[in-house]
C-alpha cells in the first residue's frame, strides 16, 4: 500500500515572508505582523503642533505639523525564525497530508472540498500564528522567490529550506506510523493517465497564482496586509479544488518530498520539485512588474526585507 500510485487530493502551499519582515503582516514600515503586539500610541514619543512660522497676515492661521514616532520592534534571532518555520511547516504538512490519508482510508468521506478546506485553513492559522516571527514561508518556492526579489537574504535561504524539508519528513513519518498502511493517499502524484507535461503545467500555474497573491499581500504596503492569512489560505483552497484530482495540488516541493520518502513513491518527483519553484518565481516577478509605483517617501520608509510581517 505504501508504493501505490494514488494521487492525493490535497496539498500544502508554500505559503509564503521574511524574518525581520515576514510574509504576512501589518502596517507600513514595520507593521508588527498583522498588528499584533502594537504598543499604544499614547506611550509613544509624540511631537505635535510645531508652529513653523509665527509671523502671519491678519486672518491667516499658522501652519502646524504633527508627527508620531513608533519604536521599532526588537529584532528576532535567526534561531527563533528557523524554529518557527519548522513548527509551522510541520503543522501544515501534518494537516494537509493527514486529510488526504483519512480521505483514502474512509473511501472519500472527506471529499475534495474537505481536503482543500483543511489545507487552506491550516495555511491561514499558521500565517496568523508565526507570520510575525519567521514570515511563514512554509515553502522553498516562496523562500527562493523572495530572495530573488531581494525581500529575503540569500544567506538565510539554506537554513530555511533545511527547516522546511526536515519538518516535512518528520510530519510524514509521524503520519506513516499513525495511519500505516494508508500512507499512499498522502503522496502527490499525477492521476492515472494524466501526462507528466500537463501535470508540470498545472503545478506551475497554481504555484504562480499562489505566489502572485503572496507577493501582493506581503510586499505592497497598499494591500490589505491584515487579511494576508485569509487571502493566501483562500488561494490555496481554490488551487487544490482545481488541481487536486489531477496532481494533488502540491504548490510546494516539501509537500511532495516528505510523503514520497515515507511512502517510497517517487513517481514524477521532478515535476513537484521544479514546477512550484519556477511558478513561484514567475508569480512574484509578475506582481512586482504590475504593482503601482511607490512614492519616494513611502519607498524610504519601507523595510529592506519583506514578509508576512512587514
Amino acid at each position: 500500500m505504501e508504493s501505490e500510485d494514488v494521487a492525493s487530493i490535497p496539498s500544502t502551499p508554500a505559503t509564503p515572508g521574511t524574518p525581520g519582515a515576514p510574509l504576512f503582516g501589518g502596517f507600513k514600515g514595520e507593521r508588527g505582523g498583522l498588528g499584533i503586539g502594537r504598543k499604544s500610541l499614547l506611550r509613544s514619543p509624540c511631537k505635535c503642533f510645531s508652529v513653523e512660522e509665527w509671523t502671519m497676515e491678519e486672518g491667516r492661521l499658522p501652519p502646524v505639523s504633527c508627527s508620531i514616532s513608533l519604536p521599532a520592534p526588537p529584532p528576532v534571532s535567526l534561531a527563533r525564525k528557523v524554529g518557527a518555520e519548522f513548527i509551522g511547516t510541520f503543522i501544515l504538512m501534518f494537516a494537509g497530508t493527514a486529510t488526504a490519508i483519512v480521505n483514502q482510508k474512509t473511501q472519500g468521506v472527506e471529499t475534495l472540498l474537505g481536503c482543500a478546506g483543511s489545507t487552506g485553513l491550516a495555511v491561514m492559522v499558521i500565517i496568523l500564528s508565526i507570520g510575525h516571527i519567521s514570515g511563514a514561508h512554509l515553502n522553498p518556492g516562496v523562500t527562493v522567490a523572495f530572495a530573488a526579489l531581494k525581500h529575503f537574504p540569500w544567506k538565510n535561504v539554506p537554513v530555511y529550506i533545511g527547516a522546511q524539508v526536515a519538518a516535512s519528513v518528520c510530519a510524514s513519518f509521524a503520519l506513516k506510523g499513525i495511519f500505516h498502511p494508508f500512507m499512499g493517499g498522502g503522496v502527490t502524484v499525477p492521476a492515472e493517465g494524466f501526462a507528466y507535461g500537463k501535470a508540470f503545467a498545472l503545478e506551475f500555474i497554481i504555484s504562480f497564482n499562489l505566489m502572485f497573491v503572496v507577493t501582493a499581500v506581503a510586499t505592497d504596503t497598499r494591500a490589505v496586509g491584515e487579511l494576508a492569512g485569509i487571502a493566501v489560505g483562500a488561494t490555496v483552497t481554490v488551487n487544490i479544488l482545481i488541481a487536486g484530482p489531477s496532481t494533488g495540488g502540491s504548490m510546494n516541493p516539501v509537500r511532495t518530498l516528505g510523503p514520497a520518502i515515507a511512502a517510497n513513491n517517487y513517481k514524477a518527483i521532478w515535476v513537484y520539485l521544479i514546477a512550484p519553484i519556477l511558478g513561484a518565481l514567475c508569480g512574484a516577478g509578475s506582481y512586482s512588474a504590475v504593482k503601482l509605483p511607490e512614492k519616494d517617501d513611502e519607498a524610504h520608509e519601507r523595510p529592506t526585507t519583506t514578509s508576512f510581517r512587514r
